[in-house]
């Protein structure tokens, strides 16, 4: 299975961010998983299944419980793929930036008295022409 078919899932996508956050146990996951999405405990093996079959999650026994995690490697590769689209939308933040240095230095020269077209304070006098 193509690590998008894989990853195109929102409940394995779920399932990847609850493994994040560090190892979790099977009946831990199913019980966010089917208070979230409704989901049987059998479907979320399924899916747990599949995660493990593909090689994004790993699976550890611990006594009568099996322990699962992210394992990284898939990702990384979904990673370095990605990488050829960053471009994308790296620009936009750049230019984000930009605007708002643009916004910030005309908020500064509005309130500059001695910037052109700055607002001059107001002086008592002034108020009761």
């Amino acid at each position: 299975m193509h690590a998008f078919d894989v990853l195109g899932d929102p409940v394995r996508r779920r399932i990847l961010e609850l493994l994040a956050d560090g190892e979790q146990t099977a009946g831990a996951v199913s019980g966010v998983i089917h208070e979230e999405f409704g989901i049987s405990q059998p479907a979320v093996s399924q899916h747990l299944r599949v995660l493990r079959e593909s090689g994004f999650a790993t699976v550890r026994p611990e006594g009568t419980r099996r322990l699962y995690a992210v394992d990284p490697g898939p990702l990384q590769e979904v990673d370095i793929w990605l990488e050829h689209f960053r471009r994308f939308w790296n620009q936009r933040p750049a230019a984000l930036g930009t605007e708002l240095a643009r916004g910030e230095r005309e908020r500064h020269e509005k309130d500059d008295p001695r910037s052109p077209g700055g607002s001059k304070p107001h002086t008592k006098c002034e108020e009761d022409a």
